[in-house]
This record gives C-alpha cells, structure tokens and sequence, in this order.
C-alpha cells in the first residue's frame, strides 16, 4: 500500500497564522522603539493628590489607593495638595502611617493661597519626606479635643482658637497659654501628652521643629507660610507646583528604606483626583450619617415584618441597613454600643406590641441613649449629642403615644363580643311566666331574639336592661317603660 499523504493547510487557517505572526512582529518592533525612544515615562513622573475638607474615613481610602497608584506607576514622587481644617484622628494616624512606608517619597503641600493645615493636617504635613506652604497659608492648632458639634459644621476640631491676646501669625501665645498646668480630666491629659509625644517624633524623624509642633499641641497655636520656614517647621514655600519641584530637586529625604535624594526637575505631573467612590464613602462615613441610616434601617425591617408585602419598607431599610453596617465597618465602633442601641430601638417597639405601661418603652430609651454616647471609639469621632437628643425624643414621643393610646383602649367601652352586651337596652317580645322563683320570656337586644329571665314581672313592649349574660340568656331588669307599638314575635 502507497504512503497517504498530508492533506494541505486551508488557505483559511495558513492567512490567520500569518496574520498572528505579523501581529506578533509588530508589536516587538513598536516595543523595541517604545523602549529606545524618550518618552514621558523616562523623564519620570510626580502623582498629584488632593485633600480638601475634613479627614476621615474617606481620605485615608483615597489617599492609600492613590500611593498604591503611584507606586504600581513607579512615580519619583507623590504631592498632596491640601487644604483641611482637620478630622479624625484615628484616620489621621492611618494616612501617616502609610506615608512613613511609601517607597514613593510624598510632598505636603498646602495649597492654594489661603488654604490652611489645622489640628490633623498639621500632623500630615510633619509625617511628610517634605512639607511645603504656599504663599498666604497657614498651619497649627493641632490640640486633639472631642468632636460633638451639630451635623456639617465644617471645623470640628477648631474649638480651641488662639484669643485676641494671642498672635497666632508668628506662633507666640499669651502669658495664660504659656501655662503648662495640667487640666482637664484624666482621659483628656492622656490624649494631650500621646499626640504631643507622637508630633514630636514625627518632627524629630524629618529633623523639623520639635518644640513649636509640642505648642501647636499644647497651646493651639498657629504659625504663617514665613515665619514656619524661618522656625524650620516646613522645608520650602513655593507659590505652584512646578516651582516646588524646581526648589526640592536635588534635596535629601529620610524614607523607611534609608536616605534618598530626590530627582524632581522636569517631572511630568499626573492628577489622581477623588472619583465618586471616594465622594460616597466620605459622605456614608460620617457618624452622624452612619447613625441615622442605621436606625431607618432597622425600622424599615420592623415595619415590614409587621406588615408582610409592603416592600417599600422593607427594601428601604434593607439598602439603609447594610450601607449603615458597611460605614460601621469602616470607622471605629464600639460594639457594646452598638448592641445597646439595637436593644434599646427592640424593647421601644415591643412596647407598642406588648404594652408594659412603659417599663420596657424607659428601659428602651435609656439603653437607646447610653449606647448612641459610647457608639464611636477613638479621638475626633461622636455622634452629635444634639442628633441623640432629637433622636430620643422621637423615640420617647412615639413610646409615650402608644402607652397612652392603650390607657384609653382600656377605659374605652367594649364594642363587640359578650361583653358589650351589658347595660344594653331591648324589647321585651311577649309577656314573661313566672317559673319557680324567677321569670322566662325573650326579648330583642341588639336586633337579635334572646333568651331572658328576670327577678320581677315583664309585660310584653316593656323596656328591659341587661344585667349580665349567662351563656345564651340574658338577665333583664324591666325599665318601667311600655312602648306603644306590638312586638313582633
């Protein structure tokens, strides 16, 4: 037998092996040239962040995505433009962190004139490799106090404000301010001396101003663009960012991998601006926020639990609910907290369905209050007491509402069943017999024929009025009163 032959290629399959192979050859030849020509990647390139408004949550989410960015673009260097009148500490803390451990160096700088980096952007801007100030800009009042202001107000940490007597522009205080006495509780004087110890290494890390970072502390004071490069608080001022660049190219940075000198002239700048993740979460993430969707959450499931296929209700307070869990996640809770105010919000509804003249309704409120107060953990971070105030007020309003509704349920006469029957009025139909000690007859109550018996005579169309009603007969009294008409049998 002959050998058989290999049938030929398709002319189909031979032009689509050829076109892969161009494909292929072309794409080595352009990554060959992209490789030898100069481009923007070689000269390098500085990621532009920006901050502004309150720290939170939301900033330290987008500012660890950006230096992830930058670090997977390999950028030369990271500047935060920022403008902040503080925030929370514990996200504060997060964001230092993550700078201190970037391979990227990061450049503070605040701006634009007029801007400012009070109470937390103060610590950023010490934790950074280089801190810079624009023109007409200003930083301090870094003193950690409470935060428990109104819903929105835009500087929470600014309650301690240099006085008139007071000339915050170079960093000198009062005589009153200069006085290190302690005050305040325990706790607070425990917050005071671990951020005055934390700003201090970070000032003494980057060799900036140790001893001004302990006042803007201590005294809340704050310091202009000028006199903070006079006292060696930032490393340069610059009016934009390409000057920035021009002014620390070629200077010294400490980085956690060891000392690095920075080749900043003529880098390319590329903007890592705030998406709308970044706009959603900081506006989920504020306490206040987090707390109320909790609550219309859990009254949404409530209400449709006690009214099965109302959905709006219940899709309401499921999507309420689970972004509430999702911002919970997200900032420092106490889970005591947490657990009061959900048994709280339990026994004000069990109220409603298991009426206890109010013990269950007080104790609701009362576990409901607690656990709002001690909810948030950390520095910086609490729900309005104003919000908790309101809140309960509602809760106590509606658990009074309901106390009282079924006091009155109570008093009210009953309308159906046996029991309404007693005192009502009838019609005697015929004349009652007298049986052994007591009269039989019947009579029309409530449009319905009735057995009764009576202790005295009846005559027929004579008024009668129920006693009592004993299984199917009714005991009578007879009124005095004979109508003029015929009762119908």
């Amino acid at each position: 037998m002959g050998r058989k032959l290999r049938p030929a290629m398709h002319p189909l399959m031979l032009g689509f092996w050829l076109i892969c192979l161009g494909l292929g050859f072309g794409l080595s030849i352009h990554s060959l040239a992209q490789d030898d020509s100069p481009s923007a990647d070689s000269q390098g390139t500085a990621h532009v962040l920006t901050i502004n408004g309150a720290i939170g949550p939301a900033t330290m989410d987008y500012l660890l995505r950006g230096l992830e960015h930058a670090e997977e673009q390999q950028a030369r260097l990271v500047i935060i433009r920022m403008d902040t009148p503080g925030g929370l500490m514990t996200s504060m803390r997060d964001m230092i962190k993550a700078i201190l451990a970037s391979p990227v160096p990061v450049a503070t700088y605040v701006s634009p004139s007029g801007a400012r980096a009070a109470s937390a952007g103060t610590y950023i801007l010490y934790g950074s490799h280089i801190a810079a100030m624009a023109p007409a800009t200003h930083l301090g009042s870094a003193t950690p106090v409470q935060m428990g202001g109104v819903p929105g107000q835009d500087q929470p940490e600014e309650k301690k404000q240099p006085t008139d007597g007071e000339e915050s522009g170079d960093g000198q205080g009062s005589e009153e301010n200069q006085e290190s006495a302690p005050s305040g509780s325990a706790m607070e004087r425990k917050v005071l001396e671990d951020a005055v110890a934390y700003i201090r290494s970070l000032a003494e890390r980057h060799d900036r101003n140790a001893d001004w970072a302990e006042r803007a502390v201590r005294e809340a004071v704050n310091l202009s663009a000028p006199n903070a490069l006079e006292q060696n608080v930032i490393d340069v001022i610059a009016a934009d960012i390409p000057e920035l660049l021009n002014k620390i190219n070629g200077r010294t940075v400490v980085m956690a991998q060891g000392e690095r000198t920075l080749q900043t002239a003529n880098l390319a700048l590329e903007r890592f601006d705030p998406d709308w993740r970044t706009r959603l979460l900081s506006v989920l993430t504020d306490p206040n926020v987090a707390y109320f969707l909790m609550i219309i959450g859990f009254y949404g499931i409530i209400f449709e639990l006690a009214n099965p296929g109302s959905l709006v209700p219940g899709v309401i307070g499921a999507i309420c609910l689970v972004l509430a869990l999702f911002a919970f996640q997200v900032l420092s809770v106490n889970y005591a907290g947490l657990a009061l105010i959900l048994l709280g919000l339990a026994f004000i509804v069990a109220e409603a369905f298991m009426p206890s003249f109010g013990i269950l309704g007080l104790g609701g409120v009362i576990a409901f209050v607690v656990g709002s107060v001690i909810l948030m953990d950390g520095t910086h971070q609490a729900i309005s007491l104003p919000v908790i105030g309101g809140t309960a007020a509602v809760a106590a309003g509606f658990m009074l509402w309901t106390v009282t509704r079924f006091m009155t349920v109570r008093k009210r006469k009953v309308v159906s069943g046996v029991e309404q029957m007693e005192g009502e009025e009838g019609l005697a139909l015929d004349t009652f017999t007298a049986q052994e000690d007591q009269y039989r007859g019947h009579a029309r109550l409530n449009g319905e024929r009735w057995n009764a018996i009576s202790s005295a005579p009846i005559e027929k169309g004579q008024t009668v009025r129920v006693e009592k009603v004993e299984g199917l007969t009714a005991v009578v009294i007879p009124l005095n009163e004979t109508t003029t008409h015929t009762a119908s049998s």
